[in-house]
Protein backbone atom coordinates (compact mmCIF):
# COMPACT_ATOMS: atom_id res chain seq x y z
CA UNK A 1 0.00 0.00 0.00
CA UNK A 2 1.21 3.45 -1.05
CA UNK A 3 0.41 6.72 1.38
CA UNK A 4 0.48 9.97 -0.21
CA UNK A 5 0.56 12.74 2.66
CA UNK A 6 0.00 16.36 1.85
CA UNK A 7 1.85 18.23 4.44
CA UNK A 8 1.33 22.18 5.12
CA UNK A 9 3.47 22.86 8.22
CA UNK A 10 6.03 21.32 9.36
CA UNK A 11 4.75 21.05 12.64
CA UNK A 12 1.58 18.94 11.72
CA UNK A 13 2.40 15.81 10.96
CA UNK A 14 1.51 12.24 11.16
CA UNK A 15 0.97 11.53 14.84
CA UNK A 16 -0.30 8.47 15.65
CA UNK A 17 -1.16 7.54 11.63
CA UNK A 18 2.50 6.71 11.23
CA UNK A 19 2.85 4.07 13.53
CA UNK A 20 -0.33 2.87 11.76
CA UNK A 21 1.45 3.25 8.35
CA UNK A 22 4.52 1.18 9.59
CA UNK A 23 2.30 -1.59 10.87
CA UNK A 24 0.97 -1.87 7.58
CA UNK A 25 4.67 -1.72 5.46
CA UNK A 26 3.00 0.84 3.68
CA UNK A 27 4.64 3.14 1.30
CA UNK A 28 4.80 6.61 2.62
CA UNK A 29 5.08 9.81 0.15
CA UNK A 30 5.02 13.02 1.48
CA UNK A 31 4.10 16.04 -0.39
CA UNK A 32 5.46 18.84 1.86
CA UNK A 33 3.79 21.87 0.65
CA UNK A 34 5.93 24.37 2.65
CA UNK A 35 8.86 22.65 1.00
CA UNK A 36 7.68 23.57 -2.53
CA UNK A 37 7.52 20.07 -3.24
CA UNK A 38 5.46 18.87 -6.61
CA UNK A 39 1.99 16.50 -6.46
CA UNK A 40 2.34 12.92 -7.81
CA UNK A 41 -0.46 11.82 -10.50
CA UNK A 42 -3.75 11.54 -8.42
CA UNK A 43 -4.12 7.68 -9.07
CA UNK A 44 -0.52 7.15 -7.97
CA UNK A 45 -1.48 6.13 -4.52
CA UNK A 46 -3.47 3.61 -2.79
CA UNK A 47 -4.36 6.57 -0.25
CA UNK A 48 -4.66 10.09 0.22
CA UNK A 49 -4.17 11.91 3.90
CA UNK A 50 -4.43 15.33 3.78
CA UNK A 51 -3.30 16.85 7.16
CA UNK A 52 -3.99 20.18 8.71
CA UNK A 53 -2.41 23.38 9.01
CA UNK A 54 -2.99 27.15 10.13
CA UNK A 55 -3.92 28.33 6.64
CA UNK A 56 -7.54 28.94 5.37
CA UNK A 57 -8.47 26.08 2.77
CA UNK A 58 -9.75 29.66 0.97
CA UNK A 59 -5.55 31.30 1.00
CA UNK A 60 -5.36 30.64 -2.99
CA UNK A 61 -4.24 34.08 -3.79
CA UNK A 62 -1.77 33.33 -0.31
CA UNK A 63 -0.65 30.09 -1.01
CA UNK A 64 -1.37 29.63 -4.63
CA UNK A 65 -0.71 25.59 -4.33
CA UNK A 66 -3.83 25.30 -2.50
CA UNK A 67 -5.63 25.49 -5.96
CA UNK A 68 -3.69 22.14 -7.68
CA UNK A 69 -3.81 20.54 -4.24
CA UNK A 70 -7.75 20.89 -4.58
CA UNK A 71 -7.70 19.73 -8.33
CA UNK A 72 -5.30 16.81 -7.12
CA UNK A 73 -8.09 15.83 -4.35
CA UNK A 74 -10.84 16.31 -6.05
CA UNK A 75 -9.14 13.90 -9.31
CA UNK A 76 -8.79 10.96 -6.73
CA UNK A 77 -12.08 11.12 -5.39
CA UNK A 78 -12.90 10.91 -8.65
CA UNK A 79 -10.72 7.90 -9.07
CA UNK A 80 -12.47 6.34 -5.88
CA UNK A 81 -8.83 6.24 -3.94
CA UNK A 82 -9.44 6.46 -0.37
CA UNK A 83 -9.16 10.45 0.88
CA UNK A 84 -8.49 11.28 5.00
CA UNK A 85 -9.21 14.58 5.45
CA UNK A 86 -8.03 15.97 8.87
CA UNK A 87 -9.19 19.63 10.18
CA UNK A 88 -7.87 21.55 7.19
CA UNK A 89 -7.37 18.39 5.34
CA UNK A 90 -11.33 17.95 6.08
CA UNK A 91 -11.67 21.73 4.75
CA UNK A 92 -9.82 21.32 1.64
CA UNK A 93 -12.24 18.08 0.57
CA UNK A 94 -15.04 20.36 1.28
CA UNK A 95 -13.98 23.41 -0.96
CA UNK A 96 -12.89 21.05 -3.41
CA UNK A 97 -15.96 19.16 -3.88
CA UNK A 98 -17.60 22.90 -4.35
CA UNK A 99 -18.75 23.39 -0.75
CA UNK A 100 -17.96 26.89 1.48
CA UNK A 101 -15.28 26.76 3.70
CA UNK A 102 -16.09 29.68 6.33
CA UNK A 103 -15.11 30.94 10.20
CA UNK A 104 -17.00 29.10 12.63
CA UNK A 105 -19.33 30.89 14.91
CA UNK A 106 -16.37 29.80 17.42
CA UNK A 107 -12.93 28.96 17.79
CA UNK A 108 -12.39 25.48 19.13
CA UNK A 109 -9.22 24.56 20.92
CA UNK A 110 -8.64 21.74 23.07
CA UNK A 111 -10.43 18.51 24.76
CA UNK A 112 -13.82 18.76 23.62
CA UNK A 113 -16.81 16.25 23.12
CA UNK A 114 -17.75 14.81 20.13
CA UNK A 115 -21.32 12.93 19.04
CA UNK A 116 -21.72 11.08 16.20
CA UNK A 117 -24.89 11.32 14.06
CA UNK A 118 -26.64 8.23 12.59
CA UNK A 119 -25.54 7.12 9.17
CA UNK A 120 -26.56 5.34 6.49
CA UNK A 121 -25.64 1.36 5.89
CA UNK A 122 -22.30 1.21 4.83
CA UNK A 123 -20.48 4.93 6.49
CA UNK A 124 -17.98 4.43 8.68
CA UNK A 125 -19.26 4.60 12.57
CA UNK A 126 -17.77 6.50 15.30
CA UNK A 127 -18.12 5.98 18.63
CA UNK A 128 -21.72 7.34 20.25
CA UNK A 129 -19.40 10.14 22.39
CA UNK A 130 -16.20 10.41 22.24
CA UNK A 131 -13.48 13.33 23.15
CA UNK A 132 -11.11 13.94 20.47
CA UNK A 133 -8.30 17.23 20.28
CA UNK A 134 -9.64 20.20 18.80
CA UNK A 135 -7.70 23.27 16.93
CA UNK A 136 -9.47 25.29 14.33
CA UNK A 137 -11.26 28.66 13.86
CA UNK A 138 -13.56 27.39 10.47
CA UNK A 139 -15.94 24.62 9.66
CA UNK A 140 -17.63 23.90 6.14
CA UNK A 141 -21.14 22.94 4.71
CA UNK A 142 -21.42 19.81 3.69
CA UNK A 143 -20.29 18.68 0.33
CA UNK A 144 -23.03 17.58 -2.36
CA UNK A 145 -23.98 14.08 -1.70
CA UNK A 146 -22.12 13.63 1.58
CA UNK A 147 -23.26 12.22 4.74
CA UNK A 148 -22.64 13.93 8.47
CA UNK A 149 -20.90 11.56 10.77
CA UNK A 150 -20.79 14.08 13.89
CA UNK A 151 -21.35 17.11 15.38
CA UNK A 152 -20.25 19.11 18.73
CA UNK A 153 -22.01 21.69 20.46
CA UNK A 154 -19.60 24.38 19.03
CA UNK A 155 -19.50 23.11 15.63
CA UNK A 156 -22.09 21.74 13.28
CA UNK A 157 -20.33 19.43 11.42
CA UNK A 158 -17.39 17.92 12.65
CA UNK A 159 -17.02 14.61 10.59
CA UNK A 160 -18.40 13.79 6.98
CA UNK A 161 -18.24 11.01 4.47
CA UNK A 162 -18.42 11.01 0.61
CA UNK A 163 -19.01 7.75 -1.20
CA UNK A 164 -17.03 4.60 0.87
CA UNK A 165 -13.83 6.28 0.43
CA UNK A 166 -14.04 9.60 1.31
CA UNK A 167 -13.56 10.41 4.92
CA UNK A 168 -12.95 14.55 6.54
CA UNK A 169 -12.71 15.37 10.05
CA UNK A 170 -12.80 18.47 11.60
CA UNK A 171 -11.34 17.32 14.61
CA UNK A 172 -7.81 15.84 15.42
CA UNK A 173 -7.48 11.77 16.54
CA UNK A 174 -3.65 11.33 15.42
CA UNK A 175 -2.78 13.57 18.00
CA UNK A 176 -0.13 12.31 20.21
CA UNK A 177 1.68 14.56 23.31
CA UNK A 178 4.72 15.42 20.69
CA UNK A 179 2.25 16.07 17.96
CA UNK A 180 -0.35 18.46 20.55
CA UNK A 181 3.08 19.90 22.00
CA UNK A 182 4.17 20.89 18.48
CA UNK A 183 0.89 22.36 17.64
CA UNK A 184 0.91 24.28 20.75
CA UNK A 185 4.45 25.90 20.22
CA UNK A 186 3.54 27.12 16.83
CA UNK A 187 0.10 28.20 17.78
CA UNK A 188 0.23 29.42 21.30
CA UNK A 189 -0.56 33.06 20.23
CA UNK A 190 -4.84 31.50 19.32
CA UNK A 191 -5.11 30.70 22.90
CA UNK A 192 -7.35 33.68 24.46
CA UNK A 193 -10.66 34.09 26.25
CA UNK A 194 -13.15 31.75 24.16
CA UNK A 195 -15.71 29.26 25.53
CA UNK A 196 -14.40 26.33 23.68
CA UNK A 197 -10.82 27.35 24.17
CA UNK A 198 -8.52 25.45 26.96
CA UNK A 199 -5.77 26.74 29.09
CA UNK A 200 -2.06 25.84 27.99
CA UNK A 201 -2.06 24.03 31.72
CA UNK A 202 -5.53 21.91 30.72
CA UNK A 203 -4.29 21.55 27.28
CA UNK A 204 -0.71 20.16 28.85
CA UNK A 205 -2.97 17.97 31.61
CA UNK A 206 -4.32 15.63 29.68
CA UNK A 207 -3.60 11.64 30.61
CA UNK A 208 -2.12 9.08 28.28
CA UNK A 209 -5.18 7.62 28.36
CA UNK A 210 -7.11 9.79 26.54
CA UNK A 211 -4.21 10.02 23.50
CA UNK A 212 -4.75 6.26 23.73
CA UNK A 213 -7.90 6.50 22.86
CA UNK A 214 -8.23 8.96 19.80
CA UNK A 215 -5.44 6.75 18.33
CA UNK A 216 -7.38 3.47 18.35
CA UNK A 217 -10.60 5.21 16.62
CA UNK A 218 -8.02 6.80 13.93
CA UNK A 219 -6.78 3.21 13.44
CA UNK A 220 -10.45 2.19 13.07
CA UNK A 221 -10.87 4.72 10.75
CA UNK A 222 -7.20 3.63 8.70
CA UNK A 223 -8.48 0.09 8.30
CA UNK A 224 -11.64 0.10 7.57
CA UNK A 225 -10.19 2.77 4.35
CA UNK A 226 -7.30 -0.04 3.76
CA UNK A 227 -10.19 -2.59 3.60
CA UNK A 228 -11.61 -0.59 0.59
CA UNK A 229 -8.05 -0.73 -1.20
CA UNK A 230 -8.21 -4.34 -0.83
CA UNK A 231 -11.50 -5.24 -2.19
CA UNK A 232 -10.03 -3.00 -5.12
CA UNK A 233 -7.54 -4.68 -5.48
Amino acid sequence: MKAQVLQHVGFEGLGSISQWLVDQKAIIAYTRFFEADPLPPPGSADMIIVMGGPMSANDEEKFPWLKSEKQFIRDAIILGIPVLGICLGAQLIASAMGAAVFRNPVKEIGWFPVRSTPTAEGCFELPKEFMPFHWHGETFELPAGAVRLAKSDACENQAFQINRNVLGLQFHLETTFESASAILENCRAEIVQGPYIQSEIELCSVPLSSYQAINSVMNNILSYLARIIHEGS
